[in-house]
């Protein structure tokens, strides 16, 4: 795609508060991008070969939702916490490695897609976010989520095809964690301890694909615990 017909999307953005420029191998954010910063509401630049989100993207005060998905962003700037309205980012692809010190600043956030990144420690700043629906952080090189961990308020929190061999109790302890998605990482049965079971409010664990028999999964301490809150919560959508 051409500068002129990148110009016509820019000038129709303007009008509509939309932006979307995918699958145009696009290497930076394009230029006058800026003329939008009062009104974006919405960006996706997935399906790029971006390297660097720049600094100025801290002054699209009304944007909601950010997608760049599949381009090559290493980091996200400090800035990025100054987008207070924002509601869904999605990072998926990328090779980040680690969140910046502002992110918890994202008081609206409600869905965050960092799946197939280079993440390697569960990132604390999520924790900080209390209005958090769903967190992706699968295919990435997690190995723990941390015991000092600080209360998650999260709903749906996704570690698929990750390295996690334990578990923290104090996942029991967070509050809104309904959805708890464990496939294809490296647990042991013990991983799964009795509190875990019994006293959190997962209603749905999805655990296949690591290195125990789900046999063993279903004569679990706290099995029959863990079952009533997955039948409650299946008879509540049927």
């Amino acid at each position: 795609m051409g500068n002129s017909n990148v110009k016509q999307h820019l000038d129709t953005a303007e009008k509509t508060g939309a932006l979307q420029l995918c699958k145009l191998g696009l290497k930076e954010f394009p230029e006058n991008l800026q003329k939008l910063s009062k009104n974006l509401r919405t960006l996706d630049f997935s399906d790029n070969k971006i390297a660097v989100v720049p600094s100025a993207i801290g002054s699209f005060q009304q944007l909601k939702t950010v997608n760049l998905n599949n381009n090559r962003i290493e980091s996200l700037p400090q800035e990025i916490g100054n987008l207070k309205k924002l509601e869904t980012l999605s990072l998926d692809s990328n090779i980040l490695r680690q969140l910046p010190a502002t992110f918890p600043n994202l008081k609206h956030l409600r869905t965050v897609n960092l799946s197939g990144n280079g993440f390697k420690t569960f990132p604390q700043e999520l924790c900080d976010l209390t209005h958090l629906d769903a967190i992706d952080l699968s295919r990435n090189r997690i190995t723990e989520i941390p015991p000092n961990s600080k209360t998650c308020h999260t709903i749906e929190l996704n570690l698929n095809q990750n390295q996690i061999s334990t578990l923290p109790d104090c996942i029991a302890e967070w509050p809104r964690l309904k959805v708890l998605r464990l496939e294809e990482n490296c647990l042991e049965i013990t991983a799964l301890t009795p509190r875990i079971m019994k006293e959190s409010q997962i209603s749905l664990l999805a655990v296949e694909g690591n290195v125990f028999d789900m046999k063993k999964f279903n004569n679990l301490e706290g099995y029959d615990n863990y079952m009533e809150r997955y039948t409650a919560t299946k008879k509540k959508f049927n």
